[in-house]
């Protein structure tokens, strides 16, 4: 399976933020800690991968965006033992341009965490979401992203 993703951030008071989405439905239902993940879903078969990325973020969350960087591909397995199917996840930063944030479609939560306050490994739903926003704390260093 492929997924695109979007890692969406923005400054608050001076704080650079990033999203994160909690999952929805009844898998997910009676976990709150240990689910947060980057607003991502699968792309279709004739879909571009960054198309699908926007799609899914907007299906799950309301908003729209304007994409910054590509910020890189990971490995991952759905559902997590070595038997569940792999998945090739694709991810971008991006930036709101319109919208409000509002949990929709798969998702049920929604949080702004502060960068150098995201949730530890153990709080997280997939194994590449920690990968992914070190990577991000990365960019965002050598972007200087923050200034």
């Amino acid at each position: 399976m492929k997924s695109a993703g979007i890692l969406l951030y923005r400054f608050r008071e001076g704080v650079l933020q990033v999203l994160l989405a909690h999952p929805g439905g009844p898998f997910w239902a009676k976990k709150d800690a240990g689910a947060w993940t980057i607003p991502k879903g699968e792309i279709g078969d004739s879909e571009e991968p960054l198309a699908a990325a926007r799609r899914e973020l907007r299906e799950e969350t309301g908003l729209e965006v304007e994409p910054v960087d590509f910020l890189g591909v990971w490995m991952d397995r759905y559902g997590g033992d070595s038997t569940a199917e792999a998945t090739l996840n694709l991810y971008w930063t991006a930036r709101v341009t319109g919208g409000e944030p509002a949990p929709a479609d798969d998702v049920d939560d929604l949080r702004w965490f502060n960068r150098h306050e995201l949730p530890p490994a153990g709080e997280l739903a997939f194994v590449n979401v920690p990968l992914v926003l070190a990577a991000w704390q990365l960019h965002a260093q050598r972007t200087r992203l923050d200034r």
